[in-house]
């Protein structure tokens, strides 16, 4: 079944505003997007995700090289008698020396035929498809970003669900370069971090204040660390404050005001989208980030009547990396149980 007369009308005029927005004469061959504009469509890919906006999201011009956002670590300020001795400035810049590496990343999407009809009736249906699509594109940025281990020639989404296999993200990063960084275990029994009780950990402030230790000590105190928890560890603790204080109702209803997740460990908590569900992270969001190529984005809208739908394919070069690792520190959460 083809498409209908008005679901044809909405498909040529989304073809059509594609190649208006990226200059091209038709929207319906592959074409190389512009710098300018694939920094415009990522802003916009950007701005669709509220932990997007909180890390950095960076163009780039080459496929491997220097990190860019590199903050400075160790002081600065001192005094030199310059009638004895020169003047020196600290080079305190890109400690780990690590540099970082793009792969090719695609965004395939298909619309079928049916949808378009659906869709027909609303008259900005070219912004509602767009906003879907980037929106798709954030959500799977974030996924990659937390659980991603490895880059293969040919991902296979169904052995791999949470795309792990799309590019290497923060934490495989993290357990890469900087194993140190990243607790595999506690002290009682070999390959689990316990939290109860009879555990490694009483709670989960012990054990989010035991990784901000694992951060090297001069970013420490910046003022800019938080900790990112999974939501099955902020469950586990509502849910013991809860047997706590449920015959209460007075104290019950502080518990759910107060929303227990404003800080452990004293630090700032957050959770996002995607997060190992028994995760501890620490850094800063500054410290995170995801490079693109500016010139790698191409882009191909077309017909496939084969299976009655519209394609949409995207790619662009695309990796992760940890500015710096010192101010990086996880757990792994797969060991993690409750005792």
């Amino acid at each position: 079944m083809g498409m209908s007369t008005a679901a044809r009308a909405k498909f040529s005029a989304l073809a059509v505003a594609i190649a208006a927005t990226y200059g091209v004469e038709s929207a319906r061959q592959e074409f190389n997007v512009t710098p300018t504009h694939a920094q415009t469509l990522n802003e916009k890919i950007t701005l669709s995700s509220s932990f997007l906006q909180r890390i950095n999201v960076i163009p780039v011009s080459e496929i491997k090289g220097e990190k860019v956002m590199i903050g400075v670590s160790g002081t600065v300020t001192g005094r030199t008698n310059t009638t004895t001795t020169d003047r020196e400035a600290r080079n305190v810049l890109g400690l780990d020396g690590q540099p970082y590496e793009l792969f090719k990343t695609d965004s395939d999407v298909a619309l079928k035929y049916a949808t378009i009809d659906a869709w027909a009736k609303f008259p900005n249906f070219p912004q509602r498809y767009s906003a879907a699509v980037l929106k798709q594109i954030a959500l799977d940025r974030i996924m990659i970003g937390w659980n991603g281990t490895s880059v293969a020639a040919t991902t296979d989404r169904e052995a791999n669900p949470r795309l792990q296999d799309v590019n290497k993200g923060w934490l495989q990063i993290a357990r890469e370069q900087a194993p140190q960084q990243v607790m595999a275990q506690g002290s009682k029994v070999a390959g689990k971090i316990q939290i109860g009780a009879t555990g490694d950990y009483k709670n989960l402030d012990a054990l989010v204040f035991d990784v901000s230790l694992m951060i090297d000590e001069e970013f420490r105190d910046g003022g800019d660390l938080v900790a990112i928890v999974g939501r099955e560890l902020l469950a586990h603790e509502k849910g013991k404050l809860y047997a706590a204080q449920g015959d209460t109702p007075t104290e019950k209803e502080r518990i759910e005001l107060a929303q227990v997740i404003d800080t452990y460990g004293g630090l700032p908590t957050y959770t996002c989208p995607h997060f190992p569900g028994k995760g501890v992270v620490v850094t800063s969001f500054d410290n995170l980030s995801i490079y693109f190529q500016d010139s790698s984005w191409r882009r191909h809208i077309q017909e496939n009547p084969k299976r009655d739908q519209v394609e949409d394919y995207n790619s662009r070069n695309e990796g992760y990396v940890i500015e710096q690792l010192g101010k990086f520190a996880a757990i792994e959460a797969d060991n993690v149980e409750f005792v």
